[in-house]
């Protein structure tokens, strides 16, 4: 039977490859609509022959993002007994064949937008597909995995409601417990340990996700695609232009110090990327923002609006 990439026919990994080049076309000209003059531009690259490659689409010092990336990868080979092992610790059902090797595909699609303004939020969103194959080309083992999250340097509690609001909708036409359930796992995914505080205030996150059919659990991540722009665009649009001074800029570039260590030190996604044979070191540190900085032993002035932020990234709260 013949289908494109896109119909209910097509195999599971197809139908995900379809969903992230869709996704990323539509979130990129969402965010576009933000900035006056500068757009995304793309790179597409290949890992080499019969392993794949992808299209990284990088905006850079426009006038609402200072920089940010929508990438896509569709990605297969076979992974070394090294990684297995590694990835085995945080995927309990990955297999290896006899040799120790693992064949595998990954599709998903991986975002990341620094905003200009200090006032105005980062965001993070990832989803993806993974599966390993049998000798025969068979699926053996899969799994979804991703969210999205918010990361503000300056708390505005309209926008963290609006944020979860969206999402929590998205996972409420298909199980009321996923919301609850992915939101904490995202306060405690997204924890630098090193500093005990969360990197932002959060939304939903999952990983190994396969105990309902892929059929179902493709259309959770269309849905949690579809809730991005409604929970980012308007905040960004509120945001965007709010006056600003020196001090809160200096307060933004010491935030993203943070999310730099996060995203170094313990993102798992950053780590198979990195070890992943053949990976784009380029698309996979996109992520990190053009500027950051750190100080020395720094705490924000008690009562300031600065302590306001990191007292809820200390003790994570519910939005909705």
């Amino acid at each position: 039977m013949s289908f494109n990439k896109d119909t209910v026919n097509a195999p599971i990994r197809d139908r995900m490859e379809a969903l992230v080049r869709r996704k990323q076309k539509e979130i990129t000209a969402g965010l576009e609509t933000l900035e006056p003059t500068a757009r995304f531009r793309a790179d597409e690259w290949s890992r080499g022959e019969g392993q794949g490659g992808g299209i990284s689409c990088v905006i850079e010092n426009g006038e609402t993002f200072e920089k940010g990336g929508v990438n896509i990868s569709v990605v297969y080979g076979k992974l070394p007994p090294a990684a297995v092992n590694r990835m085995r610790a945080d995927h309990k059902n990955l297999k290896t064949l006899d040799d120790g090797f693992v064949p595998f595909y990954a599709c998903g699609l991986s975002m990341v937008i620094h905003p200009h303004n200090p006032h105005a939020p980062t965001t993070h969103l990832n989803y993806r597909y993974f599966e390993t194959w049998n000798p025969d080309g068979t699926p053996q083992t899969w799994w979804f995995g991703g969210g999205a999250d918010l990361t503000p340097s300056y708390l505005y509690e309209e926008d963290a409601k609006l944020f979860h609001q969206e999402h929590k909708n998205a996972l409420d036409k298909h199980d009321p417990a996923f919301y609850p359930k992915f939101k904490k796992w995202c306060d405690e995914y997204f924890l630098i340990k090193h500093r005990n505080e969360t990197r932002g205030i959060g939304g939903i996150f999952f990983d190994d996700l396969d105990d309902r059919s892929p059929d179902e659990l493709l259309k959770v991540v269309e849905d949690c695609f579809d809730a991005f722009l409604p929970s980012y665009v308007p905040t960004i649009a509120k945001r965007k232009d709010t006056p600003f001074t020196p001090e809160e800029k200096n307060w933004q570039q010491l935030r993203r110090g943070r999310y730099v260590e996060f995203n170094l030190v313990l993102d798992r996604g950053t780590q198979f990327g990195l070890q992943t044979p053949g990976s784009r070191v380029e698309s996979i540190l996109m992520s990190l923002p053009a500027t950051a900085s750190w100080a020395y032993d720094h705490h924000p002035e008690e009562g300031s609006r600065e302590d306001a932020l990191l007292k809820v990234l200390k003790n994570p709260i519910e939005w909705v």
